[in-house]
């Protein structure tokens, strides 16, 4: 509660009260009050997290986000707007200015963040996960550093695990860092990396030992350090607001006090980052789907057949009313998953996973369900449930793929209960 109230005090010292700073309506008042309404359930200061982020969502990053899919923008200047209402590290300790909040309000934030632009939301949620990253395993030396410059997005910050033979196998990837007095030698290749070739800070998964997960090191590699080079930037269906490149390492000389953690404790880093990480991209698909379904509810407020607006039609309330239904379940999931993650639940893991693979299909049909209400409209890039579909398609394969969810949730349902939480 102290860090919530810290944290809203520096929000208000910077802009005043929000309410006056934010002018411009939210387009939909009648969510507040609908069983879609995701306040619901929320205590007083949650609500105040949330409509902080929902205000910046509506009038800084929704009418810019058409544009900057199509022009692929990373916006920066915007990001770091966003960092100085406490959104640059969120569930990092406050001792080195993070915002020290918890796992589900990081998790309403996104969604609500989300609702104005996914791809630039989902970037910020990356940012956020290398950040506590280097928070929580990180010495002394570099979270002094390096917090501060990540918490404001002075620097911003990539999440380097996925390599181009070792996708779901991460266990065995192969980059090798190779340790020589006080630095070790870097070579490989990891793909996909959101922001690579634009961000200052990568968090490196590397092999440092033995064959299998006990050999894998955590290191962070700054920009401009011998040997570390960038592929070209990637033409993507969605997330365009965020460039993709390989990041490629050639003797990359990286000193043993950027090591996160200890030698061997890469995995079990990478992995606890990403139980978080899923919860974040999970809550991106639920932003998405929550535009989508006001969207599609204006939409049959307005648009006419047989000469009756839609709404009248029982089919189509009939699908708007499973949209809503899937929605609230998938939220309910996310923020359950949150709470076990941040009061850690011996079953984290597993509901980690489950509300990652549930939520993010569910997001996405509901995303796709609204470009057929909208019919031939719905496909134009003049209408913004398109863009929400495209860039919500790869939250069902990132953090690790829905198909590598169902894995770990029955491996939880397999295993009998003493080895499970040995």
């Amino acid at each position: 509660m102290a860090n919530v109230c810290r944290s809203f005090s520096r929000i208000t010292k910077i802009f005043g009260n929000t309410a006056s700073v934010f002018k411009q309506p939210r387009r939909n008042y009648w969510v507040s009050g609908s069983c879609i309404d995701p306040s619901l359930g929320l205590n007083e200061e949650q609500k105040q997290i949330q409509s902080v982020a929902t205000d910046f969502a509506k009038n800084e990053l929704q009418p810019n986000m058409a544009k900057w899919d199509l022009e692929e923008t990373f916006p920066v200047d915007v990001m770091r707007n966003a960092a100085s209402l406490g959104f640059g590290a969120i569930y990092c300790s406050d001792k080195y200015g993070g915002t020290g909040l918890g796992r589900t309000d990081a998790s309403i934030i996104f969604e609500a963040l989300s609702q104005g632009c996914v791809s630039t939301t989902a970037y910020i949620s990356i940012h956020n996960m290398c950040a506590w990253m280097i928070d929580e395993f990180g010495n002394d030396d570099l979270r002094s550093k390096w917090i501060p410059e990540l918490a404001t997005m002075n620097a911003f910050s990539s999440y380097c695990l996925t390599e181009p033979n070792h996708g779901s196998d991460a266990a065995n990837l192969t980059l090798s860092a190779k340790r020589d007095g006080d630095y070790y030698y870097l070579n490989g290749s990891k793909m996909f990396i959101s922001g690579g070739g634009d961000t200052d800070v990568y968090v490196v998964m590397c092999r440092t030992g033995e064959k299998g997960p006990k050999g894998i090191s955590c290191l962070l590699v700054e920009k401009g350090s011998p040997g570390l080079d960038f592929g070209k930037k990637e033409k993507k269906v969605g997330w365009n607001s965020q460039p993709t490149r390989a990041v490629i390492f050639e003797d990359c000389k990286v000193p043993v006090s950027n090591l996160i953690g200890e030698e061997g404790d890469g995995f079990k880093i990478a992995m606890r980052g990403l139980n978080g990480g899923r919860i974040n991209i999970a809550s991106c698909s639920l932003g998405a789907a929550q535009a989508c379904v006001e969207l599609c509810r204006d939409y049959l407020k307005v648009r006419k057949q047989f000469g009756k607006s839609l709404e009248n039609f029982q089919y189509l309330q009939f699908h708007l009313a499973e949209m809503a239904t899937k929605l609230v379940v998938s939220r309910n999931m996310v923020r359950q998953a949150a709470k076990a993650l941040e009061e850690d639940w011996p079953e984290k893991v597993a509901l980690c996973s489950m509300a990652k693979y549930f939520a993010t299909d569910e997001c996405f049909n509901i995303c796709n369900q609204a470009i057929q209400i909208h019919g031939g409209y719905g496909y134009l890039k003049d209408y913004a449930v398109q863009q929400y579909m495209r860039d919500c398609r790869v939250h069902q394969i990132l953090e690790g793929t829905n198909e590598v969810m169902r894995l770990l949730v029955s491996r939880d349902l397999l295993t009998d209960d003493e080895r499970k939480y040995s």
